[in-house]
């Protein structure tokens, strides 16, 4: 209903105005053109100039467009990819799950070094994650590159945060057994519990979604998971170190 060139135009007072829309939709199409000028403390001449920038020369106009776009919202079912999402968010949604989340992040912040690692996908994920943590105030470092040499270049002790989609991946997994010999504590975050990096882990927190390869081969299982349980880590150090 709103297209980008529309919103890229709209002033301070209208993406105010497009904010609230968004987030009413369901009572946009009762309201009069005064109800939502007084929801949004503006005249009823900037709606209806906030109409025009959206490409509806009359409120009426606009309100049918809402309508149509409300129904549209609610007859389109979530793709199937969508559906596997969101069934990993909502069964997030347990002690259990949080337990997990705490422990990494305790983990991760007694640790004074904190490497995040990984290959192919993974490893852009590691460099990811280690920069999301130290914008959230714990430096950490991330490598993609499994045969950087340990040797003497790391000290005794840390955190390695290890990400592998399968957990299957010889290259990895010797990667982590360098740093055991270093007396690292080792997270893993993998698609199955049951995987030899998990098993090679300290902690492993695992998501479980379908395992998808195309293109020949090429891993396609999605990784929203993995985004989502470094950021929650980040996070819940993040609040903890702001107590």
């Amino acid at each position: 209903m709103f297209s980008y060139d529309s919103i890229r135009k709209m002033n301070e007072t209208e993406l105010g105005i497009y904010k609230y829309i968004i987030a009413n939709l369901d009572k946009i199409p009762f309201m009069t053109i005064r109800e939502l000028s007084e929801a949004v403390h503006i005249s009823t001449s900037s709606v209806l100039r906030f109409c025009n920038t959206a490409g509806f020369e009359k409120y009426a106009e606009f309100k049918k467009a809402v309508q149509s776009e409300k129904e549209s919202i609610r007859t389109s079912p979530p793709r199937e990819d969508l559906k596997e999402i969101l069934r990993y968010m909502t069964g997030t949604n347990t002690s259990a799950f949080e337990e997990k989340i705490e422990s990494a992040a305790e983990l991760i912040r007694n640790a004074e070094t904190v490497i995040f690692a990984g290959q192919g996908s993974s490893g852009t994920l590691a460099k990811y994650g280690a920069r999301y943590f130290t914008n959230l105030g714990k430096f950490a470092v991330g490598l993609e590159d499994t045969f950087y040499p340990v040797g003497n270049n790391f000290p005794h002790g840390g955190a390695l945060v290890a990400l592998s989609e399968s957990g299957e991946t010889k290259e990895v997994n010797n990667f982590v057994l360098q740093f055991r010999k270093k007396d690292f504590s080792i997270l893993s975050i993998t698609n199955s519990p049951h995987s030899t990096l998990a098993k090679l882990s300290d902690w492993n927190i695992s998501y479980m979604m379908n395992h998808e390869r195309i293109n020949g081969g090429f891993n396609a299982t999605t990784q929203v998971p993995v985004l989502f349980i470094m950021e929650a880590i980040a996070r819940r150090i993040d609040k903890k170190n702001t107590l």
